[in-house]
């Protein structure tokens, strides 16, 4: 199947990018997810290596390569075993960077895309709030023209990267009124007056920076809009579909590297005077779990494919997140518990593995909202088109 999607050159750069994270990465893992703190180093080493413009225009320093050296990209970071990590590497480079590609004027992208690339600067994608996570449309944030600037009141959560980022590309509503259609997109910097951010103490993903943001009367200059007033609601909805790509990209990815790392363990562990994975019972499981991973691999490589010749894939992204990171999370319980007592110790890879999974079926749209999506589109037939 690889041969399919993936050239010699995308392995090249795989087995590059393996090298790179084994290097600069793996040794600093233990430490960042202690302290929650990922070091300013690794952001420049990245930037250094190209690895944040691989999905950016050449014009601002960006490599404009196909989707699936992003796909290299994402399934490689997983077997660091630091969801934390992961998402915060992500996060900046197709959460935050896509608005500045996608919706940035050519001044805001040098400002802020061009340092992006290089890791010089780090953003953070404020949509979600605490009166409402999935409920885009629901947000409270606000932000009123005054003269040649606008103020932006209100609050923000569960924001990855969202304490030691540079910029915040933030969603408020500039016509509330008009409810999702009043919704405009900004881009903020970390040390205008006014913004302030609370680090939030999480189950998983120990290694990111999650915060929860206030903005207090802060101003904000006109030009820091990004593209149409009051076009912010579509400007989101069509990035969605590859957010969600992202994380069931991630979501196989993780599984792979846990049954990769379970079965390994199964053939070295001896009980009754024999290897465990010569036990039927445990074999059989085995052989369901791998079988569901290839399923969803194989189905997130052709949703990226489509996505890659330029389909709008709606559907199959959220059917991709709502599935693999299902999957995921049975891998996860699965293989902690072929591991027996030690699945359950931290100095095994899979304590954090089944934490850090559990975010994938509620970040970026929780599973329930998801399936009303799949069911809007399946049963009354809905669609949806992107906004640019």
């Amino acid at each position: 199947m690889d041969k399919l999607y993936f050239t010699e050159e995308h392995e090249f750069f795989r087995k590059s990018f393996q090298d790179f994270l084994q290097k600069e990465v793996v040794p600093h893992i233990e430490k960042w997810e202690k302290t929650g703190h990922i070091e300013r180093f690794i952001w420049e080493k990245f930037g250094e290596m190209g690895y944040f413009g691989i999905y950016q225009p050449e014009e601002y320093g960006g490599l404009n390569l196909d989707l699936f050296y992003t796909v290299i990209f994402l399934e490689e970071l997983q077997k660091v075993n630091s969801g934390g990590f992961a998402a915060a590497m992500w996060a900046h480079a197709y959460l935050a960077m896509t608005h500045l590609k996608k919706e940035a004027n050519h001044e805001q992208k040098e400002k802020y895309l061009a340092p992006s690339i290089t890791g010089e600067k780090i953003g953070c994608l404020c949509i979600t709030e605490p009166f409402g996570g999935s409920d885009v449309s629901g947000m409270r944030t606000t932000a009123v023209k005054n003269g040649d600037n606008y103020i932006l009141n209100g609050s923000k959560t569960f924001i990855t990267n969202g304490i030691y980022s540079d910029y915040l590309i933030v969603a408020a509503k500039t016509s509330p009124d008009l409810g999702h259609k009043g919704i405009s997109i900004f881009v903020v910097d970390r040390d205008t007056k006014g913004v302030s951010a609370t680090k939030l103490d999480k189950l998983g993903w120990r290694a990111s920076d999650t915060g929860e943001i206030a903005f207090d009367n802060v101003e904000i200059p006109a030009e820091n809009l990004m593209g149409e007033e009051n076009r912010g609601f579509p400007y989101i909805m069509q990035h969605f579909a590859l957010e969600r790509l992202i994380m069931g990209i991630n979501a196989h990815a993780r599984s792979e590297f846990a049954l990769e790392y379970t079965i390994q363990y199964m053939k070295e562990r001896t009980a009754f005077g024999k290897s465990i994975s010569k036990f039927q019972a445990l074999r059989h499981r085995v052989a369901q779990i791998a079988s569901e991973i290839e399923v969803c691999k194989t189905f997130n490589y052709v949703t990226a494919k489509r996505l890659n010749d330029g389909e709008y894939v709606v559907k199959e992204a959220t059917m991709s997140k709502l599935i693999s990171t299902k999957v995921s999370d049975e891998v996860m319980t699965e293989c902690l518990q072929f591991l027996g007592g030690y699945g359950y110790m931290e100095d095994y890879p899979l304590a954090r593995l089944l934490r850090d999974s559990r975010l994938g079926p509620i970040g970026g749209g929780t599973s329930e909202i998801l399936r009303e999506i799949i069911a809007k589109i399946v049963i009354e037939g809905k669609e949806y088109k992107p906004a640019t």
